[in-house]
């Protein structure tokens, strides 16, 4: 560096003296030292310094004297430290952020590829991505006969709400159980709850349904008098229509036929619209088409057992016809058909019923309270008369699923059933403590052998006829 103009020469022995008699007065502004020119300082403002490249030569180190204030104190020291690990922390909080952002959106790619590329067919998540949906199952929804449900999301654009039923207790090999789902997959109707995927890993064996949001039909029937989910009559009677149409679809219109094994109020869902919903049938064994009959360990809910459960004799889709006439008499009286009277006896609906319909009486007796008698008599007539029909003894004076519909419908009317003998079991006469009996005579051997062909217009005479104008057998 050139040195400023107008230098003052000091005579002094080194640069260590020059310094000291620069820093000893007040007014030194700098100071210089070297051999040839010994020590220079400088009073007042610095005037006409100038930087010079080395190749030029004639530089000379010149020192200058600053103030305490000019130095960074230890405050500011501090300061200056704590910005920097704020600073630093915000920029590792930012990459943390956006790698944790860049894993979601990457499963979520995932799974909304996953799910467009299996669109319209089952979709076979992972286990991982069903604890991502589900929040580590942490909505149970409940529990049925072979595992525990829970409510998810799926991350498509929909949002779309599923329910996750965790299978227990499955000992089913893995070409079996995917032979299994792929056939209830194919199930397709207005009045069955869709399969939409599954997962198999290892011993973890999960299936994933739409979700239906109004629940099961027992809690409608059994839970509070009044809400939103309160069904009045015109909707118990499209309920009953809606799980006749579930079961024919079931029984008679799929590949392979499927028998449910367990039709109850619990397994049928109300969506949205209260429109019925047969679920959990994802466990009933399958008949294939060569086939008329399948024996089965498969066990029922008590109550809605057919006789043949309990015989141990082979299982045919009128053991969930049978099924069906119990819940028929449910939604008509809005309570269990075994039920403790006020005096501590235990009332069963069928019996009651049964004393009505053969004794001409007013069939709106018969129905919910909770209605307040607001029903249509022939409606209810012919629930009554499907449901005794649907409860026969005699498999074979069953009517089929498809039939049922027609019923109600009104594209058949029905004629006046015989009550089942096994109903004088509970059927008590409150006079005089003995057993009603009501029944009439079963169809003799040979008519019951001829209606072993259940869809031929022999047996379906038994218990409907085609309806006539102006007329009604029921």
């Amino acid at each position: 560096m050139k040195p400023p103009d107008n230098p003052q020469s000091l005579s002094v022995g080194n640069g260590s003296h020059c310094e000291s008699l620069c820093l000893g007065n007040c007014s030194c502004t700098a100071y210089a030292y070297d051999v040839s020119n010994g020590c220079s300082v400088w009073f007042g403002q610095l005037n006409n310094m100038e930087n010079v490249t080395q190749d030029s030569g004639g530089g000379t180190t010149v020192n200058i004297k600053l103030s305490a204030s000019e130095f960074p104190s230890a405050k500011s020291k501090a300061a200056t430290i704590w910005i920097g690990a704020t600073v630093g922390s915000v920029v590792v909080m930012l990459v943390l952020f956006g790698v944790i952002f860049f894993i979601f959106w990457k499963r979520r790619r995932h799974l909304i590829r996953t799910s467009k590329a299996m669109e319209g067919s089952l979709v076979a998540f992972s286990y991982r991505d069903l604890q991502y949906s589900t929040k580590n199952f942490s909505e149970k929804l409940g529990s049925g006969s072979f595992g525990s449900v829970y409510k998810g999301t799926l991350p498509d654009s929909l949002s779309s709400v599923i329910a996750v039923k965790k299978l227990e207790s499955i000992s089913q090999g893995e070409k079996q159980f995917r032979t299994e789902v792929s056939t209830i997959g194919a199930v397709q109707h207005l009045n069955i709850v869709r399969l939409r995927g599954f997962c198999s890993e290892g011993n973890k064996k999960l299936l994933v349904y739409d979700y239906i949001p109004n629940g099961s039909l027992d809690s409608c029937l059994f839970g509070v008098e009044e809400g939103p989910k309160f069904l009045d009559w015109k909707s118990r009677y499209h309920i009953a229509l809606g799980i006749a149409r579930g079961l024919s679809y079931l029984h008679e219109k799929c590949r392979d036929y499927i028998i449910h094994c367990d039709i109850k109020p619990e397994n049928i869902l109300l969506d949205s619209e209260m429109c019925p919903k047969v679920a959990d049938f994802g466990m009933a064994k399958l008949v294939g088409r060569d086939f008329s009959r399948v024996l089965t360990t498969m066990r029922g809910t008590r109550g809605y057992l057919a006789p043949e459960w309990i015989t141990g004799v082979a299982i045919t889709p009128k053991a969930d016809v049978y099924s069906y006439g119990m819940v028929l008499f449910e939604l008509l009286s809005g309570t269990r058909n075994s039920d403790h009277s006020r005096d501590g006896k235990v009332k069963f609906f069928p019996c009651c019923a049964a004393r009505v319909i053969l004794e001409g009486g007013d069939v709106l007796c018969l129905v919910d309270p909770k209605l307040d008698r607001v029903a249509d008599p022939e409606e209810v007539s012919r629930i009554c008369s499907v449901a005794f029909w649907c409860i026969q003894d005699d498999e074979n004076q069953r009517p089929s699923m498809g039939a049922v519909v027609q019923i109600l419908e009104g594209v058949l009317d029905v004629k006046m059933p015989p009550v089942p003998r096994s109903l004088q079991v509970f059927a008590d006469d409150d006079s005089v403590g003995q057993p009603i009996v009501y029944f009439t005579e079963s169809l003799s051997s040979g008519q019951s052998q001829s209606s072993l062909q259940t869809h031929t217009k022999a047996s379906t005479n038994a218990f409907f006829s085609q309806p006539k104008s102006g007329t009604s057998s029921t």
